[in-house]
């Protein structure tokens, strides 16, 4: 139906008259530029969405993820149209539409809260935006009908929201934005109000839902579960800032820094700090806890490649690929969570807090309690080495 292209967009929220009357008081006391809130103070004013530049594909499927605040809103509301676009050029297709108006721009929006209208029924819902475009009434009814079919929701066309559950709401609320066959469908944190079982249901019915319409996705969550499970590419944001832009397996396998290694994945990545990374003879090794790990010929090849010098580094490393009862190295457990075939082992290593993912099967519960110590190991070329002053991955 439609790509589209950001290039620097940014957003900036200017400073009421009153506070560029404080700041000029306090000039002397708070530099322009000064980081305040995770945002970046200037004196235009706080700057929400900083150099963010995307091209997304026709029918692909973004993912906006980031914690509160980090402005993957904001970004999705400036390609609605609900947010002015303080610099920068968005194209729908080929067309700049940073000064079009939102329902001038083909595209719909599905929103947390389900903004639906409490006084009709869901087939006046769905139908309504078709009715204000004068949309003649055998298409409207063919239209409402194909996506009530779509999103398994036709026995409840007669029904009004107030008699329907949370994922039934939402189903509408999506139905409502389908129906005009947008070519771009924007949905801002849709499963964040459902509880986890709908959340896990609804996830699926996206999935579906984007193979049988032909329409670009831009999926705003701070779920890192729903990011991966969505995603055709992910946009992890931080601070108004793209950290890292990549396919699901890519941010996973290959986080670019600190902050996307510890925000992706679940448990978050295992990180211990104080190691030194070394260089004795064209060998590259890792210190950590005492202890010296050689990394394997494809991770020397790749430092030898960038002429990385020692330096101190956090190494990182997924509780996934921790093995438990073997090793050099120990620690104590603080908690263990059963969860049915995976037992999650929360440890202190010489004051590193880790997590070990370990299958139940066969294995014996008591030696693996709160209290106990255990031995515990992971292969070299599963560890992630970050720069301890930059936080950026070095392999």
């Amino acid at each position: 139906m439609a790509s589209l292209t950001l290039k620097d967009i940014k957003k900036v929220y200017p400073n009421a008259e009153g506070g560029q009357k404080k700041k000029k008081k306090k000039k002397q006391a708070e530099e322009p530029g000064k980081e305040k809130a995770n945002l970046q103070i200037t004196d235009e004013g706080v700057v929400a969405v900083q150099k963010f530049s995307l091209d997304i594909a026709d029918r692909e499927f973004i993912v906006l993820v980031g914690p509160s605040g980090c402005g993957k809103s904001t970004t999705l509301r400036m390609i609605a149209g609900l947010e002015e676009i303080s610099s920068g050029e968005l194209y729908i297709g080929d067309r700049l539409v940073n000064d079009v108006a939102p329902k001038d721009r083909d595209i719909a929006m599905v929103f947390q809260s389900y903004a639906l209208y409490p006084h009709m029924t869901v087939y006046e819902n769905m139908a309504f935006s078709l009715k204000l475009k004068k949309t003649p009434k055998d298409e409207i009814e063919r239209k409402v009908r194909e996506a009530a079919e779509i999103l398994d929701i036709t026995q409840y066309l007669d029904r009004k929201p107030k008699a329907l559950s949370g994922g039934q709401r939402q189903r509408v609320a999506i139905g409502r934005a389908i129906v005009r066959s947008p070519q771009v469908l924007l949905m801002d944190e849709p499963l964040s109000n459902l509880d986890a079982k709908l959340r896990n249901q609804m996830r699926a019915e996206i999935i579906k839902l984007r193979q049988k319409i032909s329409t670009t996705f831009i999926y705003v969550t701070h779920d890192q579960t729903e990011a991966m499970t969505l995603g055709d590419r992910i946009v992890i944001m931080r601070d108004g800032f793209i950290q890292q832009i990549g396919t699901p397996q890519e941010v996973f396998n290959h986080p670019v820094n600190l902050f996307v290694a510890g925000f992706i994945g679940m448990p978050q990545m295992n990180f211990f700090e104080n190691c030194r990374l070394t260089n004795e003879n064209g060998v590259y090794e890792v210190e950590v806890m005492g202890k010296k790990i050689r990394l394997t010929d494809s991770q020397q090849k790749a430092l030898k490649a960038k002429n990385q010098a020692p330096c101190n580094v956090v190494l990182g490393i997924r509780p996934v690929h921790m093995t438990i009862d073997e090793g050099d190295f120990a620690g104590k457990i603080e908690v263990s969570e059963m969860m049915g075939s995976e037992l999650h082992l929360h440890m202190n290593a010489e004051g590193n807090d880790i997590v070990a993912i370990i299958p139940t099967v066969g294995i014996d519960l008591a030696a693996h309690s709160i209290g106990k110590t255990v031995k515990f190991a992971f292969r070299p070329d599963l560890v992630h080495l970050f720069d301890a002053e930059s936080g950026l991955n070095l392999l």
